[in-house]
């Protein structure tokens, strides 16, 4: 058994449950500066451009991560440290429901000038126009999705791969955001982050959906109607992992997500996933609570398979 990796996984999910992320010096934040400052140089509007500017990033993550697994591999009590510390950077649940619950205590206040001016936070829609609903919508989209990429993918990752894991899929995850979107700048530069992306997330999308259809009654919704839901529009998504998450959320809180969302002029229609009515303020905090059992179930399962798949090679 692994168990100083084991040891520091657990450990470092505690401290993001404990702690959260830090205000300023966040590893990850340090990271997007570099990409930053790489993208300004071999900037290049084509793909080849692009598929060196993320090999370079996520190669140099996983390479830190892989330096580090072979540094401290004969010295447990340093593989547990560092390995905590790398699961608490790359973790982001805590402050995932933390914005969910300020947007949800906005909303309630009637405070809808605040909480547009949240949702950024959560998501890169223009929420200029958006009202009490639909801020709500994207809140609770936003949480679906990022259950995912902030909390069950990285532990996926980690579990299989120990530290080159956590901090590679970091990485690719970072750049997504970064470059990933379609736009007149980003369609052929940010493309090998976008499906490289795709390709991280193809397992954790689905892990997320599972473990939120077995959890919908932490919300108090029906595992049943969720897993029927995930069933029948789990692919509508134009995302190839989104629509897992934001499908098995859908039905696990009994409302109906999708629609028109405006990314500063660029309007994306998105098919609608579920039956219900539209998510309303309460729906916010009940997805909060179904996204943080989410996150625990993932880190036991997490810590599970990195015990029954041993030490690194």
């Amino acid at each position: 058994m692994d168990g100083p990796t084991v040891a520091g996984m657990l450990l470092g999910a505690a401290a993001d449950a404990v702690v959260g992320d830090p205000r300023r010096g966040h590893p990850v934040a340090a990271f997007g500066t570099a990409a930053t400052a790489l993208e300004k140089r071999i900037y290049r509007d084509s793909r080849s451009a692009g598929v060196l500017f993320t090999a370079a990033l996520v190669g140099g993550a996983a390479g830190l991560g892989l330096l580090a697994d072979r540094l401290t591999r004969s010295h447990p009590l340093a593989r547990t440290v560092v390995t905590a510390a790398a699961t608490w950077a790359v973790l982001g649940g805590t402050s995932l429901a933390r914005e969910g619950a300020a947007m949800a205590a906005s909303l309630e206040e009637g405070d809808i000038r605040a909480a547009r001016e949240r949702l950024p936070h959560l998501c890169g829609r223009d929420p200029s126009g958006l009202d009490a609903g639909e801020l709500a919508r994207g809140t609770v989209e936003s949480i679906a999705e990022n259950t995912s990429d902030a909390v069950v993918g990285p532990l996926v990752w980690g579990a299989a791969l120990g530290l080159p894991g956590l901090l590679g899929y970091r990485a690719v995850n970072t750049l997504d955001a970064m470059v990933g979107h379609r736009s007149a700048r980003y369609e052929r530069f940010g493309w090998a982050s976008a499906r490289l992306d795709d390709v991280a997330n193809l397992l954790p999308a689905r892990l997320t959906a599972a473990l939120t259809v077995a959890l919908a009654g932490t919300a108090g919704g029906s595992p049943r109607r969720a897993a029927a839901v995930l069933r029948r529009d789990g692919h509508r998504h134009p995302s190839p992992n989104s629509g897992h998450c934001e499908a098995a959320f859908a039905g696990a809180l009994g409302v109906r997500l999708g629609g028109a969302n405006d990314y500063g002029g660029r309007v994306e229609h998105r098919p609608e996933l579920g039956d219900g009515p539209r998510p309303r303020v309460r729906d916010i905090r009940r997805s909060v609570r179904l996204a943080r059992g989410v996150g625990i179930a993932a880190v036991v399962l997490a810590a599970g398979a990195r015990a029954a798949l041993g030490p690194l090679r």
